[in-house]
């Protein structure tokens, strides 16, 4: 079932809105089928549609009743109090909403508090070590990087999904989509491995590159690709005096219904960038200001969102694509080429979805900016790796998507659990979409050697 996203621009009507604020969505979800059955314009219908979907996700992303969450803080830090997690609500560090009348936390909220706040994490009662590890690790690439003028490594990687046990249903065809390595800074992509063999793998240069799998699966079958590349990524150091004047329009423009020149994000915009002309340094007050003012923070399913970038603005807080996308939209209507680039965060110590973005300046070409990695390099004072996130990017990285809200070839037939990435595959039967909470996915990381 094909819906138009930008019809995400309607507003909805006040009655339904009401509803959906105080956590009504049943409520809400029967107002909008009466509507539906009424003569109304196509684009509020378009609109209704839309909305129908994100109510059926958006009451699955907030388990946790605050008694609830307030046990899950209680039972993993030490001496946690119930006024401590009313100030978190409070001050929007711990994302919530209301469901029917009563305050809900979304299902990451708990990680999403001990990344963010060292005073938590240091009160774990259980504490791992892996993300100190990976700090120094990043550390001395951005060393090495440096250094050598260049990074490049080899990866070998393999990415699992099998539906839930409850979700199974016997004899019946099922499709899946996988995410693969594009054509970019990677190279020599080998396709090692396929289980069971795919029906369609999508060219090496497709903006959200897949494989493709249909068929009636065997038991409770595991779908996998195991698949290598290389990663070469050279050391960027720009310097502003030798930016051309004349610089190209292309990737400058809106493109609905998130990258959009808001009167907000406009007036945003004027406010970061002031009388600069020179579009490095616009670029650059651009990437400082979100690394210094959003915080992180886990995020409700993206397709819940009307409008990402504002509400990153808006709210001062998002995870790595929320802030890429902010970055994107403030860079494009400054009048600089901005662009979305995703897959994986690969390193030993951890595998897992990342989101990132690129600019272009003349003479220099297309650089990166990782808002998420140099956010947190600067909360934690390490100013060498917030200035190497701009510009440059770790080899560590697994390349699926060139394109925000691309179709995947072969398309879906039914609405995508995230319409605009792609990075741990999607999947469907022949009358309906399987739902994310209805599949789990795991990466694996083979092989990982510098070059």
């Amino acid at each position: 079932m094909f819906v138009d996203l930008k019809y995400l621009k309607v507003n909805l009507p006040e009655d339904i809105l009401k509803l959906k604020c105080s956590g009504n969505f049943k409520g809400a979800h029967k107002l909008i089928d009466m509507r539906l059955k009424k003569q109304i314009p196509a684009a509020m219908r378009k609109r209704l549609e839309l909305e129908k979907e994100i109510l059926r996700t958006i009451k699955g992303e907030y388990p946790y009743s605050f008694d609830q969450a307030l046990k899950k803080m209680q039972d993993n830090i030490r001496d946690f109090t119930r006024e401590e997690l009313v100030q978190y609500q409070e001050d929007s560090r711990a994302d919530w909403i209301l469901v029917d009348g009563n305050v809900h936390f979304n299902d990451s909220f708990y990680g999403s508090l001990i990344k963010t706040n060292p005073d938590l994490e240091a009160r774990l009662i259980n504490k791992e070590d892996s993300d100190d590890k990976r700090g120094k690790f990043l550390d001395e690439n951005v060393k090495s990087t440096k250094e050598n003028g260049s990074s490049s490594y080899f990866i070998h990687l393999k990415a699992s999904l099998k539906l839930k046990d409850e979700t199974v249903r016997k004899g019946e065809k099922v499709k899946v989509h996988l995410p693969l390595p594009i054509n970019c800074q990677q190279s020599d992509i080998k396709i090692i491995k396929t289980i069971p063999e795919a029906k369609y793998i999508a060219d090496e240069d497709y903006p959200s590159r897949t494989a493709c799998f249909e068929t009636v699966p065997e038991d409770n079958q595991e779908f996998s690709v195991e698949y290598s590349y290389k990663n070469y990524l050279k050391y960027n150091d720009p310097d502003p005096l030798k930016v051309s004047e004349k610089q190209p329009a292309f990737d400058t423009e809106e493109f609905e219904p998130h990258i959009m020149f808001t009167p907000y994000i406009r007036e945003l915009a004027e406010e970061i960038i002031g009388d600069e002309k020179n579009s490095l340094i616009k670029a650059r007050k651009i990437y400082d200001y979100i690394t210094q003012n959003v915080k992180y923070s886990y995020m409700r399913a993206y397709s819940t969102i009307i409008n990402i970038p504002e509400y990153a603005a808006l709210n001062l807080k998002g995870d790595c694509g929320v802030q890429a996308l902010l970055f994107i939209t403030l860079c494009r209507c400054a009048g600089i080429p901005a662009r979305w680039q995703s897959g994986l965060a690969v390193t030993q110590y951890h595998v897992g979805p990342h989101d990132w973005a690129q600019f272009y300046i003349e003479p220099y070409g297309w650089m990166f900016a990782d808002l998420s990695f140099g956010g947190s390099a600067y909360r934690s004072g390490n100013t060498e790796r917030w200035n190497f996130y701009f510009g440059n990017l770790d080899p560590f990285r697994m390349v699926a998507n060139s394109e925000i809200q691309h179709e995947f070839d072969p398309p879906k037939k039914y609405w995508r659990h995230d319409p605009y990435d792609n990075q741990v595959g999607e999947c469907e039967y022949q009358d309906r979409e399987i739902r994310r909470e209805e599949f789990e996915v795991n990466f694996q990381l083979i092989e990982m050697k510098k070059l």
